[in-house]
């Protein structure tokens, strides 16, 4: 989804105290949070239980009559494990607030709440608990492939939808079938798709890249060969069509094919057999032709630069992959897809979106198409973010503008000359107030207004930052972009 909202979750808050429970969920609805005001954690359960998996998260105050705050977060927790639950507790109740962490609250909030504190608790639960629906989601859709009688294509854009609807006609039949589509537009995995879905799922897939492999050793790649045959032919060696018999042979890049090499595939094309090197002996093989192509092999065949005769021989039936830039509605869904998949392979988890990098997913070119977008999915999985950094500078390692020490220090310069040239002249007390204003600015700028991450990166407690924020006149607000 492009334009992520706060309307789209909703927010419990639980409070048997009318006026609190007014003002928390005043001061959440102007900041367009859908809002479920209730006077009772029996209220909160009913809607929990009937409303799974809840979109939203939860915010109890600790003491309320019949079920209170603690009872609730440990039913809650029961129900869903992923749900955010923000406890609030009164002033200097130190020992609640433990009890309500260590029983899995996302937060607590001390009564009476400040504002901004509030927001940005709230502002983090709802980011989390959005980014754990998305994976179960996704992993939901992973597991109903896996358990389907083939995989689907990802996509719900109309292109994607019809070229899977063809995908599983065709490998209902036998035809030999060529895909057309520019590098890294998913052919392999549309080879895949239709070998998978066929009656020879069950038979061997085999993938040779014509255009990875020396002249000289693609037609024993291709066809085998006898011991003896040809200096270095140790032992006898079955080659990739007689290895894929009864299965599906894919050819990717085929329009690399040497020339020579063109004809005796057309031969066992239309005889359905082979012979290997230095055998005179037909060898009969059921297999379904799958070649895939980044040219247009008419172009090429009118060029010389592919057999006619082949061509027409591969084009029994022609399925075009269109680039992602043709279905950039995907873009996301695609993206959160391979996110999941290199979550599971590296049991890292995945890191939430920041709008910066998804505005730069939405925003780029894609070139390198689906491939270029898995490797993105990936190195924010294994970096645990991209920052908005999805281009060259992140594949090269190095970050816009320079090293990150570079960066830290040209800032941590400026910045001392900024304070130094602003407040010369001044007492040594108002310069460092003065200073330490600015070092939370930048760190608030830097962390674009999270204040748990300003807190890491200024090594202070929460409750140290916000008495500074408070006794600086600053708000965090400003800096979230």
């Amino acid at each position: 989804m492009s334009d992520v909202t706060n309307t789209d979750m909703q927010v419990l808050v639980v409070d048997d105290e009318p006026h609190l429970r007014d003002s928390l969920s005043q001061s959440l609805m102007l900041a367009d949070y859908l809002t479920r005001p209730l006077a009772s954690a029996e209220e909160a359960l009913e809607i929990l239980n009937t409303e799974a998996p809840f979109e939203g998260v939860v915010i109890t105050d600790i003491r309320m009559p019949g079920i209170d705050g603690l009872s609730l977060l440990r039913a809650a927790r029961e129900l869903d494990d992923e749900l955010p639950v923000i406890v609030m507790t009164g002033h200097g109740d130190v020992d609640t607030a433990v009890s309500a962490m260590q029983g899995g609250a996302w937060d607590f909030i001390e009564k009476p709440f400040d504002r901004e504190r509030l927001l940005d608790g709230v502002r983090r639960a709802v980011a989390a608990r959005r980014l754990a629906l998305e994976n179960r989601s996704l992993r939901e859709q992973l597991d109903t492939q896996r358990n389907s009688a083939g995989p689907r294509l990802v996509g719900s854009s109309e292109v994607i939808q019809r070229l899977d609807a063809q995908v599983s006609r065709l490998a209902a039949v036998d035809a030999d079938t060529l895909l057309y589509g520019e590098t890294g537009a998913g052919k392999d995995r549309v080879a895949r798709c239709l070998h998978e879905r066929s009656l020879r799922a069950s038979k061997p897939f085999v993938a040779l890249n014509c255009g990875g492999m020396p002249e000289t050793l693609i037609e024993s790649e291709l066809f085998g060969h006898e011991k003896g045959a040809f200096t270095g032919a140790s032992e006898r060696r079955i080659g990739k069509l007689e290895h894929a018999d009864g299965g599906t042979l894919f050819l990717d890049e085929i329009e690399s094919m040497p020339m020579s090499l063109q004809i005796k595939l057309l031969r066992v094309l239309q005889e359905r057999s082979i012979e290997r090197l230095g055998s005179n002996t037909p060898r009969p093989i059921d297999i379904r032709v799958i070649a895939a192509t980044k040219r247009d092999l008419r172009e090429a065949a009118s060029a010389g630069d592919f057999r006619e005769d082949l061509y027409y021989r591969l084009n029994v039936v022609t399925l075009y992959l269109p680039p992602l830039r043709e279905h950039r509605e995907d873009i996301l869904q695609l993206f959160r897809h391979f996110a999941i998949l290199a979550s599971e392979r590296t049991s890292l988890e995945v890191p939430p979106l920041d709008s910066r990098t998804l505005q730069a997913l939405l925003d780029h070119d894609w070139p390198g198409n689906v491939r270029e977008l898995r490797n993105c999915a990936e190195r924010h999985v294994l970096l645990g973010g991209l920052e908005g950094n999805i281009g060259d500078s992140m594949a090269e390692g190095q970050p816009p503008g320079g090293s990150t020490e570079q960066r830290s220090l040209q800032a941590e310069m400026s910045l001392e000359e900024s304070v130094s040239q602003a407040t010369e002249g001044q007492a040594l007390p108002t310069r460092m107030e003065a200073f330490e204003a600015a070092l939370i600015r930048d760190a608030l700028a830097a962390c674009r207004g999270q204040v748990v991450m300003a807190c890491e990166r200024l090594g202070l407690p929460r409750k140290t930052l916000y008495d500074k924020l408070k006794k600086h006149g600053l708000s965090a607000e400003p800096y979230r972009r």
